[in-house]
């Protein structure tokens, strides 16, 4: 099958399953790259997360903040589906710097990342990613601000509504009456921008190494694997990631390392036309596309 089929053919796939998605999968040792609208941007949900950690992290080396200091944290007190961590505590919790970091992209609590956020603020964040040279991520608000959305305003059996809302009201330049939606004040990023940003961190760049391992072995402990997780994790590979999910928004981008040595960058970015917040068939389906992407470079 020729490239161009078979990218037809996946976009038809994410299509039937009520998907709009922006793919890129890179071969880290060769650069040979298959995607999909790559260059769109989207907002980014959690995937904020980790140019959050990569700073977090620098500014750690840079001696700006210390790791060990203990922060008092208030609790999130958050009923949504789906948070996490902190952000359903009922009490003050005094937890270190480190270890907000691993909940935060690890555990993608919000209220642990807000409680980074304070310490290097979106503008700050954005900043060191233009100082290491990464391009095409935007930072402009924190977490807290995934947490006023139409879904906090209807009852449980309304959801769908807020749904679609998110899926009718956007407009052709990717403007939004849903705020974290408008592409022009959430924070953003394309495939491509979130794959560079995972190459710089797995391969030589000016990002330092010590700072990338750290946020490489926050990537490996990410506790949610749902998405992509199943069709890239095996006894002869690993598969280090961050998910983000808002909405209709639906993401994953992560590295399989393969036991010979191959490594893959992946970035899948999904806006789902179904109005529903549970979709495991779409989960399914943002895999197996980026699978078959993977296959098709992997034998080249």
């Amino acid at each position: 099958m020729s490239t161009e089929a078979l990218l037809r053919e996946m976009r038809q796939r994410l299509c039937d399953g009520g998907l709009h998605g922006c793919l890129l999968v890179r071969d880290l040792h060769t650069g040979e790259e298959l995607g999909i609208e790559p260059d769109t941007q989207l907002p980014a949900a959690s995937l904020v997360k980790v140019p959050l950690a990569l700073a977090t992290v620098e500014r750690i080396r840079r001696g700006e903040i210390n790791g060990s200091t203990m922060l008092t944290v208030e609790p999130g007190r958050l009923t949504s589906p789906g948070s996490t961590g902190l952000s359903r505590f009922r009490h003050p919790a005094h937890i270190a710097v480190d270890d907000l970091l691993y909940l935060s992209t690890g555990v993608s609590d919000g209220t642990a990342a807000d409680a980074l956020f304070a310490l290097t603020p979106p503008a700050q964040v954005a900043g060191i990613l233009r100082e290491l040279g990464l391009q095409g991520i935007s930072v402009r608000h924190t977490i807290r601000e995934l947490t006023d959305t139409p879904v906090e305003r209807f009852d449980a059996a309304e959801v769908h509504l807020a749904h679609a809302l998110a899926i009718d009201a956007g407009t052709s330049g990717r403007g939004h009456r849903v705020p974290q939606l408008d592409v022009t004040r959430a924070n953003t990023g394309s495939a491509r921008s979130y794959v560079e940003l995972l190459q710089a961190l797995w391969t030589p760049s000016a990002i330092h190494p010590e700072v990338a391992g750290r946020v490489r072995s926050l990537m490996a402990d990410n506790l949610l694997r749902h998405r992509l997780a199943p069709d890239f994790s095996s006894d002869a590979s690993t598969w280090s990631s961050k998910t983000g999910t808002l909405l209709n928004l639906r993401h994953e981008i992560g590295v399989v390392e393969h036991s010979d040595g191959q490594a893959f960058a992946i970035a899948v970015l999904t806006e789902s036309l179904v109005p529903a917040g549970t979709q495991p068939d779409a989960d399914a389906v943002m895999a197996q596309v980026a699978r078959t992407l993977r296959d098709y470079l992997r034998q080249l």
